[in-house]
């Protein structure tokens, strides 16, 4: 059985063919252009192979609600020529196959429940930090829904009483995505993280604002697992700094031995290493088929 997976993204697609056992076949990579370029991209791919079924991880806002009359679009995004595009009609109409579509950081929560670090788990999260902050939130066996999607990157944080940024996000200044992203770092410090692995006052900030928001995810969530990923956390020692934060904040409140003794075993880097995302699509497509 060949499954399609596509992980789109702002500025590529990355396309694959795996199995239902999660083996992926092949893999390709397209830039995201214009939607009809794009699409004729991402079709002609998959006219070479017969593929049964065709899951999408996709950048967004997207419509999720299966009622509506834009289920499967693209929405209010502000990348050019994109918004109230038809993804999922425009692929399934080409390829003839059943099409599961979600935003890409469910996708990739998805993959890590199915086949990673989250493997068995009911609940857990996915936190994506980079250009942006994502959250896919899987709870009680299933993908987290609702009025539109959860928007976990723009929780508002308290701020650090001697950070003076205003906030990168034009929307709300201080939420996760406004002070933690990978754009907010380059603007309140003047360089690229990568460029300020050695200042540890970079990444002392950037703990307090992350363990700020996974604690808010595990009270309200209440996951079996938290997966921290994205640019930012390529910052390896931001993993120890994030977990202390977390349990200094909770300060005792979650007595659960994951949080007290295992919490290196709690808050992770993805097992599937850059594949979550092409992986919960693919797993996003056997679902449709089933």
């Amino acid at each position: 059985m060949l499954i399609g997976g596509i992980e789109a993204g702002g500025t590529k697609m990355v396309c694959a063919v795996g199995d239902e056992n999660g083996v992926i076949k092949d893999r390709v990579s397209f830039p995201t252009r214009q939607p009809k370029e794009t699409f004729e991209d991402l079709i002609g791919y998959y006219r070479n192979w017969d593929i049964e079924a065709l899951g999408i991880g996709c950048f967004g806002p997207v419509d999720l609600n299966q009622k509506s009359e834009t289920y499967g679009y693209i929405t209010k995004t502000p990348k050019a020529g994109w918004e109230y595009c038809n993804v999922v009609g425009t692929l399934k109409d080409a390829l003839k196959v059943p099409v599961g579509f979600d935003t890409d950081v469910n996708g990739a929560v998805l993959g890590e429940v199915t086949w990673g670090a989250a493997k068995g788990a009911e609940s857990a999260i996915y936190v994506t930090i980079g250009t942006g902050v994502g959250v896919g939130v899987y709870v009680n066996g299933g993908l987290l829904h609702g009025l539109v999607h959860p928007e976990g990157g723009h929780i508002m944080l308290a701020r650090h009483p001697r950070d003076s940024y205003k906030g990168k996000c034009p929307f709300h200044g201080n939420c996760m995505e406004g002070l933690a992203s990978g754009p907010a770092v380059e603007e309140r410090w003047g360089k690229k993280g990568v460029e300020l692995a050695d200042r540890d006052e970079v990444w002392e900030l950037e703990a307090y604002y992350i363990a700020q928001a996974v604690m808010n995810y595990i009270m309200a969530y209440s996951p079996q697992k938290i997966i921290l990923w994205g640019g930012i956390m390529h910052q390896e020692k931001l993993f120890g700094m994030v977990r202390k934060e977390v349990q200094h904040l909770l300060n005792g409140y979650v007595t659960h031995k994951m949080i007290l003794e295992n919490i290196d075993e709690y808050i992770v880097p993805p097992a599937l290493g850059e594949d979550p995302g092409i992986m919960g699509a693919i797993k996003l497509g056997l679902d449709a088929l089933a």
